[in-house]
């Protein structure tokens, strides 16, 4: 990488010593929506349909061919980015910047508006957080205009980036898929008897919601709410958006949850299924009221055991059919509480040492796709850490005198 910076350090002293012309997209870019809705995509269409997501539809009709960048007009602001090159259709809300200013590579404005455009975004916006923008914002937003020959020797370097990254995404893919599908033949047993969830556990509790009952985010809040946003699998993870509680909502939560170490936590609500296991005391957060807590009788399962199993593909073949409602969905506690969990025996008594073995057999495996410090994760985020650092120092420009 230091050769690669080093060419395009030689690259802007001889070519733009002084400095590169800052220029409004406006002034070299067509900018505009499509007409297209969501509703019209159609599996294996001929054409990219992009909507207000990261995730491309398709359909048989096109509405541009050229090469643009395209960004959605709500949801997923400043995050969202596609470059297409061809025939594509556009929705409604999303917008396309095609730039006619032949000075411009449009990979190389791609990549710079992937790196800066948020910031520029959230600095101009009344909120903090910005749900939709409009044209004139998108107009407003400055490029850097460095010689071509600069512009595509940093479109050859970030791409080279983005492709590595695109290559162990596939891979780190590839392995879940391969524990997903271990996992859910060690929970093929021959001769087991099932047992309901509900004779296996101590009870099923729910946290609870503000309402009258507390009021979230306040000066005093230092304690974490925790949504289905916060449960990753085993861990509960914590970011910047969680919200926060005082002391005396978290009494009141927890006079409801209940929460122990060995407790599961299992999304009831919205997304359902989404699980976390309780390892130490509860003393500095708790539940939201679509968190279920599910408090296992350690005499009959283990705990890691029984969140194994929920989420593996049979468990939620049960727990499916059993969701109500629209468009908020759930699972009802009565119900969930019907679904048959296989538990292995011996001597007539339920074999705890048995589900040891596939509790550590399993976290092997959850720990090669999912720890964050080994293995491919550590990679994957190292390579997307050298990729920012590198790509802030490609696309800072001096800004030439007027």
């Amino acid at each position: 990488m230091a050769k690669e910076l080093n060419i395009i350090e030689k690259l802007t002293a001889e070519l733009c010593p002084d400095g590169v012309e800052f220029r409004e997209l406006k002034k070299n870019a067509d900018i505009g929506t499509g007409s297209s809705n969501g509703n019209e995509a159609i599996e294996g269409g001929k054409y990219p349909l992009f909507v207000r997501s990261k995730f491309v539809k398709s359909i048989d009709s096109f509405e541009f061919d050229e090469e643009a960048i395209v960004i959605p007009g709500e949801g997923g602001v400043g995050d969202i980015f596609h470059y297409v090159k061809g025939k594509y259709a556009l929705h409604q809300r999303a917008y396309r910047i095609h730039f006619f200013d032949e000075e411009i590579n449009t990979k190389f404005a791609y990549f710079y508006l992937v790196a800066h455009f948020k910031s520029f975004i959230t600095k101009h916006a009344v909120n903090a957080i910005v749900s939709s923008i409009r044209k004139p914002m998108i107009e407003k937003f400055t490029i850097p205009v460095p010689p071509l020959p600069i512009q595509e020797e940093i479109v050859k370097i970030l791409d080279t980036f983005t492709e590595l990254e695109a290559e162990l995404e596939a891979e780190l893919e590839a392995r879940k898929k391969q524990y997903e599908y271990y996992r859910d033949e060690m929970f093929k047993f021959e001769g087991v008897e099932c047992i309901s969830l509900e004779k296996m556990i101590h009870s099923l509790k729910t946290g609870l919601n503000p309402r009258k009952n507390f009021i979230l985010n306040t000066p005093d809040a230092e304690n974490y709410y925790i949504t289905v946003r916060e449960l990753n699998g085993i861990n509960i993870r914590v970011v910047d958006k969680t919200d926060r509680v005082n002391d005396e909502g978290l009494k009141l939560i927890n006079n409801r949850s209940n929460l122990e170490v060995g407790d599961i936590l299992f999304s009831g609500t919205g997304t359902v299924g989404r699980t976390a296991l309780v390892t130490e005391e509860p003393r500095d957060w708790n539940i939201k009221e679509g968190v279920y807590a599910i408090k296992p009788n350690q005499q009959i399962v283990n705990s890691k055991f029984l969140l194994f199993y929920l989420n593996s593909s049979h468990a939620k073949a049960e727990y499916e059919r059993k969701i109500v409602g629209s468009p908020v969905i759930s699972v009802p506690m009565k119900e969930l509480k019907e679904i048959k969990i296989p538990i292995p025996h011996k001597n007539g008594k339920p074999d705890l040492e048995k589900q040891q073995e596939i509790v550590e057999t399993l976290d092997k495996f959850d720990t090669l796709v999912n720890d964050i410090s080994i293995g491919l994760p550590a990679e994957l985020k190292a390579r997307r850490r050298q990729y920012e650092y590198y790509r802030g120092k490609l696309l800072t420009f001096k800004e030439l005198e007027k």
